[in-house]
């Protein structure tokens, strides 16, 4: 073989071996992207960059499937949706306290599914795997609430958190796939 042949030879494999691994890359941005909605590009803000952003995520995706997140069943189920009912009407007299309330209720469903409570930050990440499209109505509604501790929210901002935290709600109640699935 002649060292012409050798080279083109090497060259294709080359140019094949990049256009795979820029394919490969594609996929892995595209899934990781439909998985965590928003909070792919603020990720990708915070890290700066996508290559920081996707291993982030990656990261957050194995401690995911390492922990033991459940169903509602059905009965309990029913009395999260008639204590919101409650919240709900409770927001006409007093909503500083109903938002106050829906926070404490999303909390307990988190809790229940079995999401660990180790802090603010720690919690976005673990809701972001399964819940990434609704994670900003979350964060939305916990701004307000912030605010509404100082009386410095309006009734407009509570009413839009109320709203926001039964986005996530709903989509925490809802969410039926089990995890914990994988073992180390």
């Amino acid at each position: 073989m002649s060292i012409g042949i050798v080279l083109v030879v090497v060259a294709v494999v080359v140019v094949v071996g990049f256009a795979a691994g820029v394919a490969v890359d594609r996929r892995r941005r595209t899934r990781l992207r439909d998985r965590f909605g928003p909070e792919y590009e603020r990720v990708v803000e915070a890290t700066g960059g996508r290559r920081a952003a996707e291993q982030e995520l990656a990261a957050r995706e194995r401690r995911f499937a390492d922990l033991e997140i459940k169903p509602v069943p059905g009965e309990a189920r029913e009395w999260y949706a008639r204590r919101w009912m409650r919240v709900q009407e409770e927001f006409v007299d007093r909503p500083e306290a109903a938002v106050r309330d829906a926070d404490g209720l999303v909390a307990a469903l988190m809790r229940d599914r079995g999401y660990p409570d180790e802090g603010y930050e720690q919690r976005l990440r673990d809701l972001s795997v399964r819940h990434g499209r609704t994670l900003e109505y979350y964060r939305a509604a916990l701004e307000v609430l912030a605010m509404s501790t100082h009386d410095a929210a309006t009734t407009e901002q509570l009413r839009g958190a109320m709203t926001s935290y039964r986005t996530l709600f709903d989509d925490l109640l809802a969410d039926g796939e089990p995890t914990g699935t994988r073992r180390s």
